[in-house]
């Protein structure tokens, strides 16, 4: 049975501070270990209980320690193990030294890796840990390899050996795990960029109880429990002027159905009015798709000016395209003062300019990749490559709120609001298809427009756009989800009360 998720996660420094205090605070190294263990361990028999074969690979640190007792453990239960030593367990110190003398002495077959190796049963991955920040050498690269090769369930110890727990990428090679049993904290590479593609399902053990205040936080993963009080429960009072005007800039000649998308979104979020300025030919289809929708044919600055004046939040981006149209409606919404939303083209005008504007704390941007890295002036493989530091970098001269999009989003804050960074677990790889960054856009415009601060509003419009399109996979299943399919499950997500 594994623990709930936590709601702060930890870079591996943190992690292994974490791992010392609970030491300090008088729990043996070794009965962690042995903890460890047994949640690997019922984490194989919850998934392959009759397989009754176990494969173990063990390397050189603590990893290599936790396999050595699931090992002890599975020839306890009956089951036929092997162990693999691809580090020479008589190197092995402290603990991780105990932990093999204890399944030596219970009998379990342990011999030295060679390449010829046989693989069968559930493959227990307990190779390299946390620690590893440089590219897997010999010969844990071929241990690694033969993992995938097998074609056999994979289980990691706290880490899939060769990923990069900080930043969730590959570091040459790493195991595709099937299951991934972490300990004692959340770390973010198992979360976003390659981390989620190669720990596949996450099973959270915290092995004690967490002492309080003892290491502070690297993010906070993002759970709707926290985040749904940012919105309150409506008055029985209310009318639609107590919930904001939402204006929507974007559209250009021929790219209609992006802005039309965010409109839809921002109504089923519950904005009180919902405005769009766009080209004159998108007028007459947007009000057939959404009759609610006020639509203005604007043709250049001075038009926009009085829509302007009468919203409470804006959103600026979806269709803009990148024409002098778009370049004067880009001009006139920064120089407004409303809580705003830059989402697609509006980022790409953004990225042309040579000195980058203060936006301000009431600006959210929401790039996608391959935006982030025109903004950065860098590719997007960089960008994947360390996905913190490119949000971090984001906001730094902006001075805005950032939500970096792709496998667990990452949402910040500029560093005077004291917000920790946040990243988002739920989602799916339905949603990889066009439109679902406009449906955001419309969301998150929605909640600024409710007077949602513009932080919390990323961080909670980013929580409830990942929920609902798991809710619409659920339903529908993820192949062909459509961005246009999402507005109805994010009302249900945003109508839970105290539901997590």
């Amino acid at each position: 049975m594994s623990d709930p998720m936590p709601v702060w996660v930890h870079s591996r420094q943190q992690t292994r501070q974490l791992d010392a205090a609970l030491i300090a605070s008088g729990i043996p190294g070794i009965d962690l270990m042995q903890r460890a263990a047994m949640a690997a361990w019922q984490a194989v028999l919850g998934r392959w209980p009759d397989v009754g074969c176990l494969t173990v690979l063990c390397g050189s640190g603590n990893n290599a320690g936790d396999g050595y007792l699931v090992a002890r453990l599975a020839l306890l239960a009956g089951w036929r193990v092997q162990v693999w030593a691809v580090s020479a367990p008589e190197r092995l110190v402290g603990d991780a030294a105990l932990a093999w003398q204890q399944a030596r002495d219970a009998g379990v077959p342990i011999a030295d890796w060679s390449s010829g190796a046989t693989l069968d049963g559930v493959l227990v991955d307990a190779l390299l840990g946390t620690g590893l920040t440089g590219s897997v050498r010999a010969p844990f690269a071929e241990a690694i390899a033969a993992i995938n090769d097998a074609r056999c369930p994979v289980l990691s110890v706290d880490v899939p050996s060769g990923l990069d727990a900080d930043r969730g990428v590959a570091l040459g090679v790493a195991v595709n795990a099937d299951v991934t049993v972490t300990f004692i904290a959340l770390k973010l590479g198992l979360l976003t960029s390659q981390g989620p593609d190669l720990c596949g399902e996450l099973v959270y053990a915290a092995l004690a109880d967490p002492l309080p205040d003892t290491v502070p936080a690297a993010l906070e993963l993002l759970q709707l429990s926290r985040w749904q009080r940012c919105l309150p429960a409506r008055m029985k009072s209310a009318h639609k002027g107590r919930f904001g005007h939402l204006l929507l800039v974007g559209g250009g000649p021929g790219m209609g159905g992006a802005i039309m998308l965010a409109a839809e979104a921002a109504l089923c979020s519950g904005a009180g009015k919902v405005s769009v300025a766009t080209s004159a030919e998108h007028v007459a289809p947007l009000l057939v798709r959404c009759p609610e929708v006020m639509v203005r044919a604007v043709a250049d600055a001075e038009a926009l000016a009085p829509l302007l004046a009468t919203a409470d939040a804006l959103v600026l981006g979806p269709g803009l395209g990148r024409s002098p149209w778009a370049e004067q409606m880009m001009s006139a919404c920064l120089d407004s003062a409303l809580p705003q939303v830059l989402d697609a083209d509006a980022l790409n005008l953004l990225a042309c300019q040579s000195i980058m504007p203060e936006l301000g704390a009431d600006t959210v941007i929401t790039p996608h990749p391959a935006e982030a890295a025109r903004l950065l002036g860098c590719s997007t493989a960089e960008v994947q490559d360390d996905r913190l530091g490119a949000l971090q970098r984001l906001i730094e001269p902006l001075g805005c709120h950032a939500v970096l999009k792709g496998v667990g989003s990452l949402v910040g804050s500029p560093a005077r609001l004291e917000m920790l960074p946040a990243v988002c677990a739920a989602g799916n790889p339905g949603m990889a298809a066009g439109g679902m960054g406009d449906v955001l856009s419309g969301l998150l415009g929605a909640l600024l427009a409710q007077h949602v601060p513009a932080g919390q509003a990323a961080r909670y419009a980013v929580l409830i756009h990942a929920l609902a399109g798991d809710l619409l996979a659920g339903e529908l299943g993820e192949v062909g989800m459509r961005a246009g399919e999402m507005m109805p499950a994010m009302r249900r997500v945003l109508n839970r009360r105290g539901v997590e």
